[in-house]
Protein backbone atom coordinates (compact mmCIF):
# COMPACT_ATOMS: atom_id res chain seq x y z
CA UNK A 1 0.00 0.00 0.00
CA UNK A 2 1.55 3.60 -0.70
CA UNK A 3 1.33 6.64 0.98
CA UNK A 4 0.20 9.91 -0.39
CA UNK A 5 -0.63 13.34 0.46
CA UNK A 6 -3.83 14.45 -0.06
CA UNK A 7 -4.10 18.71 -0.18
CA UNK A 8 -7.57 20.51 0.03
CA UNK A 9 -8.03 24.06 -0.27
CA UNK A 10 -11.49 25.51 0.88
CA UNK A 11 -12.92 28.40 1.61
CA UNK A 12 -12.78 30.25 4.79
CA UNK A 13 -15.89 29.48 5.65
CA UNK A 14 -16.26 25.83 5.95
CA UNK A 15 -13.16 25.64 8.01
CA UNK A 16 -14.28 24.89 11.05
CA UNK A 17 -17.26 22.39 9.65
CA UNK A 18 -14.13 20.54 7.34
CA UNK A 19 -12.20 20.23 10.38
CA UNK A 20 -14.75 18.47 12.68
CA UNK A 21 -15.66 16.34 10.42
CA UNK A 22 -12.25 14.93 9.44
CA UNK A 23 -10.94 14.51 13.25
CA UNK A 24 -14.22 12.77 13.93
CA UNK A 25 -12.98 9.64 11.29
CA UNK A 26 -11.08 6.78 12.81
CA UNK A 27 -9.07 6.37 9.56
CA UNK A 28 -7.67 9.98 9.44
CA UNK A 29 -4.70 9.84 12.15
CA UNK A 30 -4.24 13.75 11.34
CA UNK A 31 -3.63 16.72 9.55
CA UNK A 32 -2.27 20.09 9.26
CA UNK A 33 -4.33 23.05 8.38
CA UNK A 34 -2.94 26.52 7.41
CA UNK A 35 -4.62 29.97 6.07
CA UNK A 36 -3.78 29.99 2.13
CA UNK A 37 -4.32 32.87 -0.99
CA UNK A 38 -5.03 31.87 -3.88
CA UNK A 39 -4.29 33.08 -6.84
CA UNK A 40 -5.50 32.78 -10.51
CA UNK A 41 -8.12 32.80 -13.03
CA UNK A 42 -11.43 32.19 -11.38
CA UNK A 43 -12.76 35.82 -10.92
CA UNK A 44 -16.33 34.15 -10.77
CA UNK A 45 -15.38 32.76 -7.48
CA UNK A 46 -13.93 35.68 -5.91
CA UNK A 47 -15.78 38.51 -4.36
CA UNK A 48 -15.26 42.09 -5.41
CA UNK A 49 -12.19 42.80 -2.67
CA UNK A 50 -10.58 39.92 -3.82
CA UNK A 51 -10.74 40.60 -7.57
CA UNK A 52 -9.35 44.15 -6.68
CA UNK A 53 -6.82 42.40 -4.28
CA UNK A 54 -5.60 39.82 -6.80
CA UNK A 55 -6.11 36.93 -4.14
CA UNK A 56 -9.06 34.95 -2.47
CA UNK A 57 -8.33 33.80 1.35
CA UNK A 58 -8.44 29.89 1.45
CA UNK A 59 -7.98 27.35 3.74
CA UNK A 60 -5.27 24.53 3.08
CA UNK A 61 -5.36 20.75 5.01
CA UNK A 62 -2.51 18.28 4.08
CA UNK A 63 -3.15 14.62 5.23
CA UNK A 64 -0.46 12.08 5.11
CA UNK A 65 -2.79 9.12 4.05
CA UNK A 66 -2.18 5.49 2.96
CA UNK A 67 -3.60 5.95 -0.91
CA UNK A 68 -7.03 3.42 -0.26
CA UNK A 69 -7.84 5.40 2.65
CA UNK A 70 -7.13 9.22 0.43
CA UNK A 71 -9.16 7.73 -2.23
CA UNK A 72 -12.01 6.49 -0.10
CA UNK A 73 -12.20 9.88 1.80
CA UNK A 74 -12.07 12.15 -1.40
CA UNK A 75 -15.42 9.75 -2.85
CA UNK A 76 -17.42 10.82 0.56
CA UNK A 77 -15.79 14.63 0.59
CA UNK A 78 -17.87 14.47 -2.68
CA UNK A 79 -20.94 13.06 -1.30
CA UNK A 80 -20.76 15.52 2.48
CA UNK A 81 -18.78 18.90 1.08
CA UNK A 82 -21.21 18.66 -2.66
CA UNK A 83 -20.98 22.62 -4.20
CA UNK A 84 -18.64 23.42 -1.30
CA UNK A 85 -15.59 24.82 -3.52
CA UNK A 86 -13.19 22.03 -2.63
CA UNK A 87 -10.07 21.64 -4.45
CA UNK A 88 -7.90 18.99 -4.40
CA UNK A 89 -4.67 16.59 -5.57
CA UNK A 90 -3.05 13.94 -4.12
CA UNK A 91 0.34 13.54 -4.61
CA UNK A 92 2.68 10.17 -3.85
CA UNK A 93 4.42 10.63 -0.81
CA UNK A 94 7.71 9.33 -1.35
CA UNK A 95 9.24 9.11 1.77
CA UNK A 96 8.48 10.15 5.83
CA UNK A 97 9.28 9.56 9.20
CA UNK A 98 10.40 11.53 12.31
CA UNK A 99 13.56 12.92 12.45
CA UNK A 100 15.56 12.01 15.89
CA UNK A 101 18.19 13.91 17.47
Amino acid sequence: MSDTVLYLVIPPRAEDLLTEWLLEREDVPGFTSLPVSGHGSSESSMSLAEQVAGRSRRVLFMLHLPLSVAETLLAELAEEFRGGDVHYWLVPALKSGRLNT
